[in-house]
């Protein structure tokens, strides 16, 4: 982990940000036999408000994430290769392929199974995004887009950016984010610069998946499985220029909440109680849990969990 001076440089009347940590993300084992580099969610970086977590996954049969409860904030499984399958306890059934999004708001309870459909490699990103106590207890619901339906914008040869939310280069995705939220996925051939705009009012970070390049007003030169915290200084830019053919990263940033977080596993509420509360209506299957403690999904029986 490394950490640079937290200020901003303007040209051109751009106020460009600079990195202010970058934190390297390891394997670790999650769910069964399941890999993952977590970025935010680790010691190095508990969380970012409004981010509470951040996976690349890479998983291959028998593993995956079988049967678990959510509570209290929202689900960003965005896959980069292969295929997924999902499925909860209210009927609710997905097939991801390589390009999809599902954006699914757990609110005030979703327990779910999310398995690879095949023993090929399943390589994608995880986002857990807070939301705020107003919206905690909200009634769950999905957002779901096949890859040729996820907004996308090429403003020049070797430029390919896919607008998951918010907007890129005048492009706007049609994603609804109850915590305001950008997320924009970009690939860069060798040479090649873009600028992203970011709300001065949002926190946000990059998280490299392979390549290497040069971020923000400091020139940050970073690589894969880095992910780069950018200044709240009220930056308004952030720019990226590509040293390699590979190069590819997303740029994350969202409206902070600024309440309290107290999270236990699954559960993200705003007191402890809350939590006790969760867990409590999750075991005897009340306040939108009903039928949890008795169901198994199907698809866990794929690969024998």
């Amino acid at each position: 982990m490394s950490s640079t001076t937290s200020t901003t440089t303007t040209t051109n009347n751009k106020v460009y940000r600079k990195i202010t940590k970058s934190v390297l993300s390891r394997q670790q084992m999650d769910g069964e036999g399941a890999v993952v580099y977590r970025s935010i969610g680790t010691a190095a970086l508990r969380n970012l408000d409004p981010f509470l977590m951040l996976d690349e996954f890479d998983v291959r049969a028998p593993g995956g994430f079988p049967d678990h409860p959510h509570r209290g904030f929202e689900t960003v499984t965005y896959m980069l290769e292969g295929e997924f399958l999902h499925e909860d306890f209210k009927g609710h059934k997905g097939h991801l392929r390589a390009g999809d999004l599902q954006w699914m708001s757990a609110a005030k309870g979703i327990v779910h199974a999310e398995i690879p459909a095949s023993n090929q490699r399943a390589h994608g990103l995880q986002l857990w995004v807070n939301l705020s106590k107003k919206d905690k207890l909200s009634e769950p619901n999905y957002q779901e887009y096949p890859a040729e339906k996820v907004t996308s914008v090429t403003p020049e040869e070797g430029v390919t950016i896919k607008v998951i939310a918010g907007e890129s280069y005048g492009v706007k995705s049609p994603v609804m984010t109850r915590t305001p939220t950008m997320f924009i996925d970009v690939q860069l051939k060798k040479g090649k610069r873009i600028e992203q705009i970011i709300p001065e009012n949002y926190a946000g970070f990059i998280y490299t998946i392979s390549g290497t390049a040069i971020y923000g007003a400091d020139q940050h030169r970073s690589e894969a499985h880095h992910t780069l915290v950018l200044d709240n200084n009220n930056g308004n830019y952030i720019p990226v220029e590509s040293l390699s053919d590979d190069c590819h990263f997303v740029v994350i940033a969202g409206q902070p909440i600024k309440e309290p977080v107290v999270q236990y596993g699954p559960f993200v509420m705003n007191s402890q109680q809350e939590i006790y509360q969760a867990f409590d209506d999750y075991q005897k299957g009340k306040n939108g849990f009903e039928g949890a403690p008795e169901w198994v999904s199907a698809i866990r029986d794929k690969w024998s969990f």
